[in-house]
């Protein structure tokens, strides 16, 4: 695909937004076998969180930890739910870059520490709705 700017590698994660880390992670262990999940909090982005491994992919959970950030407004909005999906890219900051010369709207022009790794946000409105993060593959 000659006109791709950005090539996916793989799916990383799925992450949904809660109101109750701890509860949620409960359910999924007791319903799908889940073994132990580390809870972490990420300041920058006011959020409790953990990736949960599940087969060859992870579940992110995330639970505002400041009742105006944005993961907040989008739970008073929408409920709890599928917040954003995560791709795997090789070379995050070139990407990025390649991105933003082609037009499409970035939340970050430049690769941030995350829980997954290195990471970036592809804003809604250049994805026809749907938040997408990048992050950079383990080797880069």
């Amino acid at each position: 695909m000659p006109d791709s700017v950005c090539t996916a590698k793989h799916l990383h994660h799925v992450c949904i937004a809660v109101k109750d880390i701890r509860d949620t992670v409960k359910f999924y262990q007791d319903t799908f076998g889940i073994g132990n999940v580390n809870v972490q909090e990420v300041t920058d982005q006011k959020v409790l969180a953990a990736l949960v491994k599940i087969g060859g992919t992870e579940l992110e959970f995330i639970q505002p930890t400041d009742p105006t950030s944005g993961v907040a407004r989008f739970i008073e909005q929408r409920g709890e739910g599928v917040h954003h999906i995560c791709f795997e890219v090789d070379h995050l900051a070139d990407t990025l870059k390649a991105l933003d010369a082609k037009g499409v709207q970035l939340i970050d022009k430049a690769p941030r520490k995350g829980l997954a790794g290195m990471i970036a946000f592809m804003h809604p409105r250049s994805t026809r709705g749907v938040l997408i993060e990048l992050v950079d593959s383990p080797a880069h």
